[in-house]
C-alpha cells in the first residue's frame, strides 16, 4: 500500500514537472512562437493559463483524414499571432463551406 502510493506521489510529480515545460505564446513574441512552430513542425504550445494545443507547420504534420485550420494565439506583443494551423478531423458540413 505505501509503495503504490509512493510511486503515485512519483508520477504525480513527473506529470506536473512535464507540464511546466510546455512553452507558453504568451512568453514569446509572435515571431518566436511562428519560429517554434517552423523549426519543430508539429509541437504543444501553452496558449494562457491552463490551455494548450498542437500547432503544425503545415497540412503534413496532420493525419492523412485531417485538414488544416489557421491557428492564432495570444503572444506577449500582439493579442492574435498567426503561428501556423492546427490539425482537425471535417465534419460533412465542412466540405460545402459550412461551419
Amino acid at each position: 500500500m505505501i509503495r503504490t502510493t509512493g510511486l503515485s506521489a512519483l508520477l504525480l510529480a513527473a506529470l506536473a514537472s512535464t507540464a511546466a515545460a510546455r512553452p507558453s505564446t504568451t512568453e514569446m513574441t509572435c515571431a518566436q512562437a511562428q519560429a517554434v512552430v517552423q523549426r519543430q513542425g508539429g509541437v504543444v504550445l501553452g496558449t494562457g493559463g491552463q490551455t494548450y494545443d498542437r500547432f503544425v507547420r503545415d497540412r503534413s504534420f496532420c493525419e492523412p483524414t485531417e485538414i488544416g485550420k489557421r491557428a492564432f494565439v495570444p503572444a506577449r506583443d500582439t493579442p492574435q499571432c498567426f503561428v501556423g494551423f492546427t490539425c482537425y478531423e471535417p465534419g460533412r458540413s465542412d466540405r460545402f463551406g459550412d461551419f
